[in-house]
């Protein structure tokens, strides 16, 4: 496996896990939160918005004025 034997392999890691030890967990949540929200993405349908572009603009208007 690219010329590396298991004990250059548990060398790094070990490397690995030293810095970025305390920062794993944080790490694994981000990760976490962004395949479920990946796959949220992939399970509900695509918003179309079917309001007309008279109305849309009118609504724009109202939020942008004080």
């Amino acid at each position: 496996m690219f010329g590396l034997g298991i004990w250059e392999l548990v060398i790094i890691l070990l490397i690995i896990l030293i810095l970025f030890g305390r920062k794993l967990p944080e790490i694994g949540e981000g990760l976490g939160k962004g395949i479920r929200s990946f796959r949220k993405s992939i399970r509900e349908p695509e918003e179309i918005d079917v309001t007309p572009k008279e109305e849309q603009e009118k609504e724009k208007t109202k939020k942008d004025s004080p």
